[in-house]
């Protein structure tokens, strides 16, 4: 069966080991580190270590394959929409123009241009691995327990692992209900013309929605019957204690963050400029 989309992949790895905790706050302080900055260099070091990680998780990219092509769809959709909305943003940002050649108008390609835009698209291939990372080496109630232990309310934390869990629900539903809908003679393969397809998919939107309803009202009496909520604190069946790793983790975690952010800001500038 084909893995289920940002889903927990169960494998042993030095990723999967560590605390959810720990996986939690290197997130954050990554990602502050490669959003506060737009120092090439900086970037190139942290795709570097992202695709390290990535390596040492032994996920394989067919099993997060999908959603990283609809992720480089929106990263195309994004670069040009930059290009329309502000061609000139990195002529203003690095303060020359060294035109390639010209288009109409204000529409013309600069080096400063491509430079600006590719350091934009070198932030999402730094960022999205390491939260698709995130999300498929951290068993969702880990997660949950996480959040819970760096002082998110125990009810908002276990509504995300919730969430969480209840993607690949969906998913399968999904498949589930469109194999019944085919066995009644309804094709959303691509056989069928785009408008036909949504046409039929929405067939099973319906039926969706109804078991999914279904599920939330099982939960809802579940978790009303065990008193959900009651106490203003709980344990977790799956947090995971600190270990060495983990502080050592954190450590580099907070060195990586320091140490970019004082490249990144030691000329007073967010920017770097080879121009």
């Amino acid at each position: 069966m084909a893995q289920e989309l940002l889903s927990y992949i169960e494998r042993k790895s030095p990723v999967h080991s560590l605390s959810g905790a720990t996986k939690l706050i290197i997130f954050i302080l990554y990602s502050t580190a490669a959003m506060l900055t737009y120092d090439t260099r900086v970037l190139l070091a942290l795709l570097v270590i992202s695709i390290v990680i990535f390596v040492m998780s032994k996920i394989r990219i067919r099993e997060i394959g999908f959603i990283l092509v609809f992720i480089l769809a929106f990263l195309l959709l994004n670069n040009i929409a930059i290009y329309i909305f502000s061609p000139q943003e990195g002529v203003k940002i690095y303060g020359s123009s060294h035109v390639l050649f010209e288009l109409a108008g204000r529409y013309n390609i600069t080096w400063e241009q491509l430079f600006y835009q590719f350091n934009i698209t070198l932030k999402y291939f730094v960022v999205i691995p390491a939260a698709l990372l995130f999300v498929v080496t951290t068993h969702p109630s880990e997660f949950a327990a996480s959040l819970n232990k760096i002082g998110v309310n125990y009810k908002i934390a276990y509504s995300v692992s919730l969430a969480l869990r209840y993607i690949p629900d969906i998913q399968r539903d999904f498949k589930t209900i469109a194999k019944a809908q085919q066995a009644r003679g309804i094709d959303i393969s691509k056989n069928q013309k785009l408008w036909k397809r949504i046409k039929n998919i929405s067939s099973i939107i319906l039926p969706l929605i109804f078991s999914t309803l279904d599920r939330i009202e099982v939960i809802s009496n579940a978790m009303e019957l065990r008193r959900f909520g009651k106490k203003k604190k709980r344990t977790w069946y799956k947090e995971k204690p600190f270990r060495k790793a983990d502080y050592i983790v954190l450590i580099s975690g907070l060195f990586i963050l320091v140490v970019s952010l004082l490249i990144t800001f030691y000329d007073g500038s967010r920017f770097y400029n080879p121009f």
